[in-house]
């Protein structure tokens, strides 16, 4: 496939490069600083503005499929109100360039612990992390109102970490997945292998899923 992948050099957008290269893909790493990305032969460096709509469609154009890793980063002080600013971008930009899927890495903040709670909204969520996991709840509100895309919306686990790549993990749903009384946990490179399964053969279409060990 030929993959844009905005945001690719975060924390998960990193994985997902090394994933997509790894399987052999054609892959456009669009990020504010191409200079720093390592060479690969199947690697084109693309610069291009997140919050800017005409900048993402020209950098996505005759794609297969577009993953949107984006994050303002957590130090921005109205990451929220960017993160946000940056998903619309991102929507229109892909349509306005034509391209059908596009898979959305949000957080685990808007996974529901119980009927009609989701884990952002309880006492224990910590606070430095609740404007840009606002962000991305609304952005999952977003996606879902979306009629000319054919996305996913991918949801970590609670604890999402540096680990080895094992392949093997469960799925679920809206829900929390758990490992006995505690959150459940995954390796950002396993979190990768999901994501890269779902665009080669996508199980989820116009739907959110969650992944963990």
């Amino acid at each position: 496939m030929k993959i844009a992948l905005i945001g690719a050099s975060g924390f998960v957008g990193a994985a997902v490069l090394n994933e997509t290269l790894q399987r052999g893909h054609q892959v456009t790493a669009i990020v504010r600083h191409p200079e720093k990305l390592l060479q690969h032969v199947n690697l084109t460096p693309q610069k291009a503005d997140a919050y800017d709509v005409a900048s993402i469609a020209q950098a996505v154009t005759d794609h297969d499929a577009v993953v949107h890793a984006f994050n303002p980063g957590w130090g921005t002080p109205d990451i929220r109100e960017r993160f946000i600013q940056g998903t619309r971008a991102i929507f229109d930009g892909v349509k306005q360039a034509d391209v059908k899927r596009l898979l959305v890495i949000g957080g685990a903040g808007s996974l529901y612990v119980a009927p009609g709670l989701q884990l952002i909204d309880t006492p224990e969520f910590p606070a430095e992390y609740k404007e840009g996991a606002e962000g991305a709840r609304q952005a999952l509100n977003l996606i879902r109102e979306e009629t000319a895309l054919d996305w996913t919306f991918l949801s970590p686990p609670a604890l999402l970490q540096p680990g080895e790549r094992t392949g093997k993990f469960r799925i679920g749903g809206d829900q929390l997945l758990m490992s006995g009384d505690h959150p459940a946990s995954i390796s950002v490179a396993d979190l990768a292998v999901a994501i890269v399964d779902e665009l080669e053969q996508p199980q989820h279409l116009r739907q959110r899923f969650t992944v963990s060990y």
